[in-house]
């Protein structure tokens, strides 16, 4: 053990004493970035259980980003990681997981397109899904907005998701979106909404189901300190089974500037949701963070959010709080020490856990 901590010390060392790389271009507007990271956590309860085992991980997250249409109207980028973890006292637990991500973009500032596409393969744990638990996500994703008149515009998009569980006690489940958004310029720096999303749910061995939301909102510069965007309306979750539910559906974005240097964000929804073990779910959450820009290499931010789920037969209140400072020895390399420190109370035995992680991490982008 000791010595695997020293070897993880000397690793980040020597990562952090690196000389920086030129990037490779690759053509007008396109570039190649190597990127990675190294780092330690020290988590004391690996498996967010109410039987605690605490570890000790090294990551290794080595990739690429390939960047193009700088200065043009088309953007992108794609990028691929392979995150290494490696358990002091588990080894069983090691992994060496993949993720892929593409995206591009085109602005005219009349009409806006997007597509997007990524596949993960996660071995990590979330509020509904503990243990680590093993899985691969797919996501893909078309968007646009196009301008109607000087002043209004109609937003689409059609967004899948695919979850596939590799452990016994998972359902899979895929999702098929389909928001639409009517924007009005009410001043010039505001615009309203009034929309429609519709969501198709498809669960292994459980009830599917079908979304249907009507909903209202703002988006903009609100004032000269406040921007974001709120939408509110009336959701309902048809049951492949037979009988419905209704939803105060929300989600809210908003940024305040505290200082030139200091932003808060406040964040809610409120929505329809299935759990990895194929449950219904209605899911509130509450979040903020504060984020800082103490000097030109020096940055802070704390969060606190806040989630409460109902599974129908029972309750489970989530809550997170975070906290991490981050330090540019360059242009190339940052370092990041963070803690975590997350609770979970549920009526389920061993369903309770806490959880605290301490992290230290060198990241590098040439």
């Amino acid at each position: 053990m000791n010595k695997q901590i020293r070897t993880i010390a000397a690793t980040l060392a020597v990562a952090t004493a690196a000389h920086a790389a030129p990037f490779l271009a690759l053509g007008e507007g396109a570039e190649l970035f190597l990127t990675g990271t190294v780092g330690i956590r020290a988590d004391d309860n690996i498996f967010l259980t109410g039987n605690e085992t605490s570890d000790t991980i090294l990551d290794i997250n080595p990739g690429f980003e390939f960047v193009f249409g700088q200065g043009s109207l088309t953007k992108g980028s794609f990028r691929f990681v392979e995150n290494i973890a490696r358990y002091s006292d588990n080894g069983n637990l090691d992994t060496e997981l993949s993720s892929f991500s593409f995206n591009t973009n085109y602005d005219d500032e009349k009409s806006q397109f997007g597509v997007s596409a990524s596949y993960d393969q996660l071995n990590q744990n979330s509020p509904g899904v503990t243990g680590l638990t093993r899985r691969n996500v797919t996501a893909l994703g078309v968007d646009a907005e196009i301008s109607a008149t000087e002043k209004s515009s109609v937003g689409i998009a059609v967004r899948y998701n695919d979850t596939d569980y590799r452990r016994v006690g998972y359902n899979d489940k895929r999702t098929v979106t389909g928001p639409l958004d009517y924007y009005w310029a009410v001043s010039a720096k505001v615009d309203l909404s009034v929309g429609y999303r519709y969501r198709d749910t498809e669960v292994q061995n459980a009830l599917d189901s079908t979304d249907h939301f009507f909903r209202v909102g703002f988006r903009g510069e609100f004032s000269p300190n406040v921007t974001g965007s709120v939408k509110v309306g009336a959701g309902q979750r048809e049951f492949g089974g037979g009988g419905s539910e209704d939803i105060l559906d929300l989600d809210a974005t908003l940024d305040f500037k505290i200082s030139a240097k200091s932003t808060f964000r406040l964040t809610a929804s409120n929505d329809f949701d299935v759990s990895g073990q194929g449950q219904q779910q209605q899911i509130f959450t509450l979040g903020g963070s504060v984020t800082s820009q103490v000097s030109d290499v020096l940055s802070f931010r704390a969060g606190l959010n806040f989630g409460k789920y109902d599974y129908y037969t029972r309750e489970e209140d989530f809550t997170e709080g975070t906290i991490s400072v981050n330090y540019s020895v360059n242009k190339h390399i940052r370092i990041t020490a963070a803690y975590a420190y997350r609770n979970n109370d549920s009526p389920l035995a061993n369903s309770d856990f806490r959880n605290n992680v301490f992290s230290l991490s060198a990241n590098f982008r040439y």
